[in-house]
């Protein structure tokens, strides 16, 4: 039986009332055509090294897979729009560029706190199971919201909104419960094509087509070895995600400041200096960082991508730190910092530091590196 629309309006008035800023409702089921798009870009390793989407995918498909009871799907929408363009940073190179979505607190811990408590209310209306997820289970949450009307999957995959532009964070509620649903957003991408232009390492293959291993966004996040040396100039100061296809969408000029304040950009995380970034031990990392998603890439990752940052500022005097972590404890660090001291130091000064640290290097990636940049 579908349960009155009275609730579901009074279900939207207490999202609101927790800090979501759009609340719509959908059918738990997906179409076939969308697993199918999934599976084929699995067998094409478009999903890169991140095995689980490939161990998940019947779960994937269509939320009926996870959980065969559910009926019904509320998708939830929390606004965290920047009060400044993300591009901006780009040109400062010798400052870092952190994606907007992790220059305050980690969402996945926001969200998930208020979904439990509107899940729990929504179970006590209806007497029916609930289960919520926010980017952590096989749930493939833009297809479903955009099936419920929050948006739609704009040409570079991403969820856009008329309303939000590109700035809008995703909960869902599955529940046993059955409520009318919402119409889907329909496509309003039309002959623009913004988002693939100005992509750095041509990641999208197609329009509503993306290859993990060539996103900036997968490479300093997910991916755990060196950065491939073709992606290592185009990541510019980008040291955590990217940001550039969102931010280029001209629906933005609808986008509104978050209204949250923890994620509003904290002051030291807006355009960090690689200069204190990249002499952070591991103390000072997992201070920095307490209670951001940064922190679950660890401090050797990031610092990876820290050098390539430096690698890339043109800024003479980043060399020193280049020159330090050329003998950090991690090969990665390492690997990263010997690149970066290869396009800072003139070619016969590299040359004789590599001819002094080579013999005491034992790690073969490492020993590579520094013969690649002979």
């Amino acid at each position: 039986m579908v349960l009155p629309d009275k609730l579901k309006q009074n279900l939207i008035t207490r999202a609101k009332s927790l800090g979501f800023d759009i609340c719509k409702i959908t059918p738990a089921s997906l179409s076939d055509d969308i697993g199918s798009k999934l599976e084929t870009a699995i067998e094409l390793n478009r999903h890169a090294t991140m095995e689980w989407m490939e161990t998940t995918l019947e779960r994937r498909k269509t939320p009926t897979a996870m959980w065969s009871e559910a009926k019904t799907a509320i998708m939830l929408g929390m606004n965290y729009g920047p009060d400044s363009d993300p591009l901006e940073t780009l040109e400062q190179k010798s400052k870092a560029t952190i994606s907007v979505y992790a220059r305050n607190r980690d969402y996945h811990d926001i969200i998930k706190g208020k979904l439990k408590t509107l899940a729990s209310w929504l179970a006590s209306q209806t007497s029916e199971d609930v289960k919520v997820f926010v980017d952590t289970a096989p749930l493939m949450e833009k297809p479903l919201a955009k099936q419920a009307g929050l948006g739609w999957q704009g040409k570079h995959t991403n969820l856009v909104s008329r309303e939000f532009g590109s700035w809008l964070f995703l909960g869902s509620i599955l529940t046993k419960a059955e409520l009318f649903a919402d119409e889907p957003e329909t496509d309003h991408c039309g002959s623009c094509q913004s988002c693939l232009d100005i992509c750095p390492t041509n990641a999208f293959p197609a329009p509503y087509q993306l290859d993990a291993n060539r996103c900036i966004s997968y490479l300093t996040i997910e991916h755990d070895g060196a950065i491939p040396i073709e992606f290592r100039e185009p990541m510019g100061n980008r040291i955590y995600g990217c940001d550039d296809c969102l931010a280029v969408c001209p629906w933005n000029k609808y986008a509104q400041e978050t209204a949250q304040m923890k994620l509003k950009a904290r002051g030291d995380l807006l355009a960090p200096d690689l200069q204190e970034l990249a002499q952070l031990d591991d103390k000072n990392f997992r201070a920095k960082f307490s209670g951001s998603p940064i922190k679950r890439i660890g401090r050797d990752k990031f610092l990876r991508n820290v050098m390539i940052a430096v690698g890339n500022s043109q800024d003479d005097t980043l060399k020193t730190l280049a020159l330090k972590n050329i003998k950090d404890e991690n090969p990665l660090v390492r690997g990263a910092s010997i690149w970066a001291l290869s396009r800072l130091e003139d070619q016969q000064s590299f040359a004789n530091i590599r001819m002094k640290e080579l013999d005491s290097e034992t790690d073969k990636t490492v020993r590579d590196e520094w013969n690649r940049h002979a």
